[in-house]
């Protein structure tokens, strides 16, 4: 597998067996000065297993977070557009040979109702999936660019999607400028294993079988135009040690090779999903505590990113990674396609378990309980798109988010839309309590600051929406 040298990772992995009190504390005074760490020293802090040196990675985490990108979570929807797909992937539900799931490709008027359902919630930023297959004998690329003109253009009221990101099949470099002219933002692809042999085994026919194609498409999305990127592996395929230290060999080839590191990695643990044996029984499950770890470790490996906390996980365990460097969320899910108001309405209150979905979800909660949660523990609920909107995006956006100088602009933009979602959305529980929030956080900026914002929210009362800085 290009770039993956997995002698490298092994050796590491190896040789950072029990690492000393004195060599951790020397790497978090590293990560501290938010400096991205090189793979030996992520090994070393992967291998720690002693109560202290897990309880000071932890604290050194929720330092560089809060240091880059302040306490503000990002929230998003996913869109499930089609099930449809070519491939067999043994963990997931819309492998090709499963009979079992119920295939659908949603047409453009249906997308525009599953956005007008979103919009009514108060979601303002989609992540678009589809299984790798087009419905009609469409192109895929056309499909995709499709769906994203047809989310931008949906609206409710005065209110519009602002982000749209994809996460799809890989592409042809000239399929990737096709994809950035409909205006999407991140790109985002996963890996899913960084093991060759593994990856061979659990991709047992279609193109996803080539793990050389699969790792190569951000090179191409790049060569395109396309500058932010996601990636991630899925925990539990193999050793989430090794896939941690290959995840982070793929961050290094994309510095040296393009001088952007991923705008965005994920993180999601395998769940069941109904014809899938694999997800129910993962060859290398992950426990709790060790996904804390790999979280903590990835925000001081990689300072910058966004990390991605998917709703496969409980309420409990999402609040909890919050605290260790998680810095967006995904919120209300479904995973299949017409999942939210058609399911919706027939009351099938887990969304995972819907038909047609891709894997069962641990977090249930509404858009407006999540919010009020997040309010809960100080955190800035935030829908702003203002980097995307402004073109920080790729070696720009990395130049202000490396020294951490991204925060102020982060924090004043999740206060302007946490006010919007406050007055147009909110419970009375939650819109109470987020006033008091944004009281607080608006007493602590410097008299500047605090004078742009009262402008901010005076024109949110007069009925603008969507400004930012």
């Amino acid at each position: 597998m290009k770039y993956i040298d997995e002698e490298k990772i092994n050796n590491l992995l190896a040789g950072c067996q029990k690492p000393d009190s004195g060599r951790i504390e020397s790497i978090l005074d590293k990560a501290r000065t938010l400096r991205r760490l090189s793979l030996e020293e992520s090994a070393a802090l992967l291998m720690a297993d002693e109560p202290a040196h897990i309880r000071k990675i932890f604290e050194s985490a929720s330092f560089v977070k809060e240091a880059i990108y302040g306490k503000r979570v990002v929230l998003f929807a996913p869109l499930y557009i089609s099930n449809l797909c070519v491939n067999d992937c043994a963990y997931c539900g819309f492998r090709s040979t499963n009979a079992r799931v119920k295939r659908r490709a949603l047409t453009m008027p249906e997308i525009t109702g599953q956005i007008e359902w979103l919009l009514r919630r108060g979601h303002k930023r989609i992540l678009a999936v589809c299984g790798e297959a087009a419905p009609g004998g469409m192109k895929n690329i056309d499909y995709y660019t499709q769906a994203v003109e047809a989310i931008y253009a949906a609206k409710v009221d005065k209110h519009r999607i602002k982000r749209v990101n994809v996460n799809c099949a890989p592409l042809s470099v000239d399929e990737f400028k096709q994809l950035k002219s409909s205006g999407i933002g991140t790109f985002q692809i996963f890996q899913e294993t960084y093991h060759d042999q593994t990856y061979r085994k659990m991709h047992i026919k279609g193109p996803k079988s080539d793990p050389d194609n699969r790792i190569t498409a951000p090179d191409r999305a790049f060569a395109s135009g396309i500058d932010d990127i996601g990636i991630g592996p899925l925990y539990g395929l193999y050793d989430w040690r090794f896939e941690t230290l290959g995840l982070l060999s793929h961050v290094e080839h994309m510095e040296q090779e393009f001088n952007v590191g991923p705008h965005t990695i994920s993180v999601p643990r395998i769940e069941p999903a109904e014809g899938a044996d694999v997800s129910f029984d993962p060859p290398y499950r992950v426990s709790d505590e060790d996904f804390k770890k790999i979280v903590a470790v990835l925000r001081l490996s990689v300072p910058y990113t966004g990390i991605i906390m998917s709703t496969r996980e409980s309420p409990a365990m999402r609040d909890a990674l919050i605290g260790l460097g998680v810095s967006q969320i995904s919120a209300e899910s479904s995973t299949s396609p017409g999942g939210y108001s058609e399911n919706r309405a027939r009351n099938e209150a887990v969304p995972g378990q819907q038909a047609g979905s891709q894997f069962s979800l641990g977090d249930s909660r509404s858009l407006d309980e999540i919010i009020g949660s997040l309010i809960s523990y100080g955190y800035i609920p935030s829908f702003c798109a203002a980097c995307y909107r402004k073109e920080r995006t790729g070696e720009a956006f990395m130049k202000l988010a490396k020294p951490g100088t991204i925060k102020g602009k982060c924090s004043m933009n999740a206060l302007i839309t946490l006010k919007e979602y406050l007055d147009d959305f909110a419970s009375l529980p939650v819109r109470s309590a987020g006033y008091k929030l944004i009281a607080g956080y608006s007493e602590k900026l410097d008299p500047g600051e605090r004078e742009m914002l009262k402008i901010f929210f005076d024109h949110v009362d007069a009925g603008l929406r969507d400004e930012y800085v």
